[in-house]
């Protein structure tokens, strides 16, 4: 039997380094949690800050710095709710949707090279697959709570 955990730790390896390859936009350097960060905002209509940082799984304290760095980039608005001044809600700025598309094309670009390199069915299983795993791991006990 082949060692799964060996084959998601070079998946994972080589993903977190696509990752890595794709966060500069102009002359900007985004750290790889930070594209995450936009990502999630620009998915989601005015999320919560704690909705943004449950479904990446960071702590609260930690995706607030982070949050910071983004406001003082200009990259990222923070609005207090109306109803209730506690929670804040995020948005992402002109500028910061810009940089938002830029990584997705980018990533985009990068994922549509490495599929490339298979065959029209290849890519059909391994996304087909992909979707099964995903479904399984989110019905599993022991990982991948609250990711969605």
């Amino acid at each position: 039997m082949e060692n799964l955990r060996e084959m998601f730790q070079v998946m994972t390896r080589r993903f977190g380094l696509l990752n890595k390859n794709c966060c500069q936009v102009g002359g900007t350097e985004i750290s790889m949690v930070q594209s995450h960060i936009l990502y999630e905002i620009l998915r989601n209509d005015m999320p919560s800050m704690q909705q943004v940082a449950d479904t990446i799984a960071m702590d609260i304290t930690t995706f607030s710095r982070q949050i910071q760095t983004l406001v003082k980039m200009g990259l990222v608005k923070k609005s207090p709710l109306p109803e209730d001044r506690r929670v804040y809600q995020l948005s992402l700025t002109t500028e910061g949707k810009y940089f938002a598309a830029k990584i997705d094309a980018e990533m985009n670009e990068y994922l549509n090279e490495v599929f490339e390199n298979m065959s029209e069915f290849e890519r059909d299983m391994v996304i087909k697959s992909i979707h099964l795993l995903n479904g399984a791991m989110a019905k599993s006990t022991v990982c991948c709570k609250p990711l969605l």
